[in-house]
């Protein structure tokens, strides 16, 4: 799984190499580790298009499980992997998805406590933005009013990066628009809606 080009290009190196998947005792090398997993992690998501991210879900995948070589990374050290990811904003840990399963090691301790899904940020909020309003741009769409649902599922934006994204992060991006003057956010009838300028 460690081909350069390909639908696997993604998996590190150290994919293969059954330590990678035991957090490391030395510091400096459970950083290097714990780096090289936030990127893969991200590219992960990247390719298949993964917005939120569940993880005890995740834990059942190729992403944290290396069925060729028997070997996964456990909940706790995937946990200390993201949380690592959180703090230098490349995920942010889903209050609403809290109520997810409770497995594990079942200690409910307060620092895994809600920490079940993740919304998952390989591009900044500030880089959604500006992809959506180039979008708009290029689109000739501005001054025009489009609903979220359109922005982020619409027939209009099948071919773009931001296509199926998550209402959360649509609503994120489009904070960063309004507060650079490009855009107002606005509700009808429960619907959200923006117009751009």
């Amino acid at each position: 799984m460690t081909s350069q080009s390909g639908p696997d290009d993604i998996f590190p190196p150290q994919y293969t190499f059954p330590p990678f998947f035991t957090r490391q005792p030395n510091e400096t090398t459970w950083a290097h580790q714990r780096a090289t997993w936030a990127q893969f992690i991200l590219a992960y998501c990247r390719r298949k298009k993964l917005w939120r991210l569940n993880v005890w879900d995740a834990l059942e995948t190729e992403m944290f499980w290396n069925k060729a070589i028997n070997r996964r990374l456990k909940h706790a050290d995937a946990l200390a992997v993201l949380d690592h990811m959180a703090a230098e904003g490349s995920i942010e840990w889903d209050k609403a998805g809290a109520s997810g399963r409770s497995g594990g090691s079942g200690n409910g301790s307060a620092s895994t406590a809600g920490k079940t899904s993740a919304i998952v940020w390989w591009r900044k909020p500030e880089e959604w933005a500006t992809l959506i309003h180039d979008w708009v741009d290029s689109t000739g769409q501005k001054n025009a009013v489009l609903t979220l649902y359109e922005i982020a599922e619409g027939d209009l934006t099948t071919s773009q990066e931001f296509h199926g994204m998550d209402p959360y992060m649509v609503r994120k991006a489009m904070e960063v628009l309004t507060k650079r003057g490009v855009a107002q956010v606005f509700s009808i009838n429960g619907e959200f809606g923006v117009k751009f300028f």
